[in-house]
């Protein structure tokens, strides 16, 4: 039994929306080419009967030979069987098309998001990436589903055409002209609904965004009184949805009227052209038959091939949000290959800090902005010239995993407690727990309760313990914190701060903070000015010698 992708997607080809789509054919190229080998023999299979039929009539009912009868419904029977087995195989390989197809859409946007790490919030809004990973993987399976019966529905009009022919040219000639017909005349529907499916898709992610908003400033909102307010916005943005997507669905129904309108008319002329030349003895009763078998038959692969163009459509609007999605280029790329023999001294040339390892450094800025640059340029989430054991963190490899930076902002996953805790298994998340004094928030809930999104049932100061034990948990190389006790009080400060700088004694942990509780346990503080280090020592000297540095960290008291 096939599973589905799970290893690496590869490099998709996103230099247009067509190439995507041709790009995730030829990966799935084995199930793509059964799937349309498959639909090709179902309506071959359907196609074929009705000529059975009609020789059964001609050489067994009309001719009273039971031995033809009985030869032809056999093969009638035969058919049957061959379109039950290869329906029922196509669906399913059809499905697994589908899915393949939603899931290495999803795999390589969220590889790209993670490669993109902070350039991307700046770029697309959270509503753009939820509406690509929920509705957009949808209509690109699609895309992938209808490609075996659209195969199937168009050899099966040739071969239809073709037996047509052999019977009677004039019959054979209409569908032959009909169909191409029937193409150029739904052709012109299909631009207007492409254009407004795009546009309906372009306002669908930004409502996407403004729920995600508003649900996340829901306390905030409910804190000054303007739910009221934001509720009427969020109102008169979704009925321009709606709008929008009543617009989407009347260009919709036109195709879709077209699909039955257009080859209805083709039937209705050849059955009305059969009947004529059966009145006129040029079709046996048996042909009269086969060819209205025929006419009713076209019915279904001239509306799949309504289908293929609408789901195609559809498909490759998709496509383009992917593509423009993966478009994007991080601001700060991270291609290094360079390994360094071993743990060294973290340098930012930009502000003049030096991080050693073993040491528990702390950043204590007048402007909180100045230590957030700093933060973001030791973690490369910034430009800047910032070294790690002599090598520059353009060049370094698997930075990443060896640089790490958690701020307040950061979220927790929703799922079992101690797997959202555990992001790399290679740190000790008893021993982060306790450092994060964080072990009675486990022990109340248990390490295997649910987290629901974002953590929201734990308050503020539990949610940056947490956080704290995290990031201690995934025991990287550097670490660098922003302000991860504010929100906790302070004998909970305090006892995190003595345990710190314990539980790191080989690493480079860097605190960017105004705490005086946390400063006080730095073996070096190093304050900084307008983005630069103007003195250095340990907290105790500082407030000494640095007048300015006290009054930042003692609020000016």
């Amino acid at each position: 039994m096939r599973t589905l992708p799970v290893d690496d997607p590869g490099t998709p080809d996103h230099r247009s929306p067509t190439r995507y789509l041709t790009w995730l054919v030829r990966t799935q190229a084995p199930t793509v080419i059964a799937g349309a080998l498959l639909g090709v023999v179902w309506m071959l299979a359907q196609a074929v009967m009705p000529a059975v039929v009609g020789r059964a009539i001609d050489q067994g009912v009309a001719a009273r030979d039971p031995a033809a009868l009985a030869l032809w419904a056999g093969a009638l029977l035969g058919l049957g069987v061959v379109q039950a087995v290869a329906g029922v195989t196509r669906h399913r390989n059809s499905v697994f098309n589908w899915l393949a197809a939603a899931f290495r859409t999803v795999q390589v946007t969220t590889r790209q998001a993670a490669r993109l790490g902070a350039t991307l919030p700046k770029r697309l809004s959270a509503g753009e990436v939820v509406s690509v990973g929920v509705s957009d993987v949808a209509h690109i399976g699609d895309a992938m589903d209808i490609l075996s019966r659209g195969s199937g529905a168009i050899v099966a009009i040739v071969a239809v055409a073709a037996i047509m022919l052999v019977a009677s040219p004039p019959l054979g000639l209409i569908v032959l002209v009909g169909v191409p017909v029937i193409l150029l005349l739904a052709a012109p529907l299909l631009r207007p609904y492409r254009r407004r499916e795009d546009a309906h898709r372009e306002l669908v992610g930004e409502l996407n965004t403004h729920a995600t908003d508003l649900v996340g400033g829901l306390r905030v909102l409910r804190g000054i009184g303007g739910e009221t307010l934001f509720a009427e916005r969020y109102r008169g943005e979704s009925q321009r949805v709606r709008s929008a997507g009543v617009r989407v669905a009347a260009a919709e129904s036109r195709l879709s009227g077209a699909e039955v309108l257009l080859p209805g008319l083709l039937v209705a002329l050849v059955t009305w052209a059969g009947a004529r030349y059966a009145a006129d003895g040029r079709l046996s009763v048996g042909q009269l038959v086969s060819f209205y078998g025929y006419a009713v038959f076209l019915i279904h692969p001239l509306k799949t091939l309504g289908e293929l163009a609408g789901k195609l459509t559809k498909g490759h609007v998709a496509a383009g949000r992917v593509v423009r999605l993966l478009e994007l280029e991080p601001e700060v790329p991270l291609a290094g290959t360079v390994r360094p023999d071993g743990p060294g001294d973290l340098v930012d040339a930009g502000s003049g800090l030096v991080a050693r390892p073993g040491e528990l450094t702390m950043v204590a800025a007048a402007d909180p902005r100045d230590a957030q640059a700093v933060a973001d340029r030791l973690g490369r989430h910034a430009p800047g010239e910032v070294t790690y054991a002599g090598v520059p963190l353009a060049d370094l490899a698997d930075l990443r995993d060896r640089v790490l930076v958690a701020v307040n902002e950061d979220r927790l996953f929703s799922g079992p407690l101690a797997g959202s805790l555990t992001t790399t298994g290679r740190g000790d998340l008893d021993a982060a727990l306790v450092t994060a004094n964080a072990e009675d928030i486990v022990a109340a809930v248990g390490r295997d309760a649910h987290v629901a999104e974002a953590g929201r049932e734990f308050s503020g100061g539990q949610q940056q313990r947490l956080r704290l034990a995290r990031a201690l948990a995934a025991d990287p190389e550097v670490l660098v914190l922003v302000e991860p006790t504010s929100a906790v009080d302070a004998h909970t400060e305090a006892r995190v701060a003595d345990r710190l700088r314990a539980a790191r004694p080989d690493r480079i942990t860097v605190v960017c903070t105004t705490s005086p509780l946390l400063l006080d346990r730095a073996d070096r503080v190093a304050y900084v000015e307008d983005g630069r280090v103007v003195a250095e020592g340990t907290h105790r000297e500082l407030l000494d010698t640095a007048s300015r540095y006290a009054a930042v960290v003692t609020r000016g008291m």
